[in-house]
């Protein structure tokens, strides 16, 4: 190829700095991949104003992916979050006229803090016009229960029934991530139609996980970018990812940040 493998982000700006674009660009800088984005909403929840989150319009969203399509190209993409129907919508509408192959698809619905993260008509169209598009998507426990109108998965069984349903739903993986078990190491599951594959890891004892999610997608889009299989790609981004929340940051107010520079230094 002779150049640098080329990355897009569609996601949510997290101007505290510990998830969404955020996270996305440190995780593709350590990644050695060349990273770009599109902001769909900007959040920056706080005491002080009245308003947390502000939506991109359609127009600007647009405008972004376009540029990165123009500009330089792109090898992989992954999307976060997208936030409302009509810019999801598009989203689709683009990624598909583009032929994207690595599609790695986010399913962002609720923050960490609790807050919502994607509107409740938006679930559908999500399920309906992104995932069928997806290489690969990565719901978190709630995500999957909220696609599928079941209960939170508890156990690894539960959370393999979930990851055969969303198959369902068109995705070439379904890779469920299950940091948030209780009673049960942090295992995810890899399942692509036919083989399920059981991906643990010591469960790090920790308050400090904001941007996990978004980083540990972001790692699998670089990986896909430089032509990794997916299999390869996840197991590699859950390291990535492991070690960042071992090595996480706290600034003493609240939730802290997954380190990204962690797997570099501390390796």
């Amino acid at each position: 190829m002779g150049q640098i493998p080329r990355v897009l982000s569609i996601a949510g700006s997290a101007s505290q700095g510990s998830a969404g674009i955020q996270a996305d660009l440190k995780t593709f800088q350590e990644f050695d991949v060349y990273g770009m984005s599109a902001i769909t909403a900007l959040v920056a929840n706080n005491k002080r104003t009245e308003q947390g989150i502000f939506t991109q319009p359609l127009s600007s969203v647009e405008a972004q992916i376009y540029a990165s399509l123009e500009h330089v190209g792109v090898d992989a993409l992954k999307t976060g979050m997208l936030f409302t129907e009509e810019i999801i919508k598009r989203t689709a509408e683009i990624i598909g006229e583009s032929q994207m192959e690595n599609v790695v698809v986010d399913p962002v619905m609720v923050g960490k803090m609790g807050s919502q993260l994607l509107k409740d008509e938006a679930v559908e169209t999500l399920m309906n016009e992104l995932l069928p598009l997806a290489k690969i998507i990565t719901p978190n426990l709630q995500e999957a229960a909220h696609m599928l109108g079941i209960p939170v998965p508890e156990t690894p069984e539960d959370m393999k029934a979930a990851a055969r349903d969303l198959y369902h739903l068109g995705p070439d993986y379904v890779l469920i991530k299950g940091g948030a078990l209780k009673d049960y190491p942090a295992v995810d599951m890899l399942y692509d139609g036919s083989g399920m594959i059981e991906l643990e890891s010591e469960r790090v004892q920790t308050i400090h996980t904001s941007g996990a999610g978004c980083t540990y997608s972001a790692a699998i889009t670089a990986e896909l970018a430089k032509g990794n299989e997916v299999e390869e790609a996840v197991r590699r981004a859950k390291s990535f990812v492991t070690t960042a929340i071992q090595h996480a940051l706290s600034f003493d107010r609240g939730i802290g940040s997954t380190y990204h520079a962690a797997h570099r230094l501390r390796k």
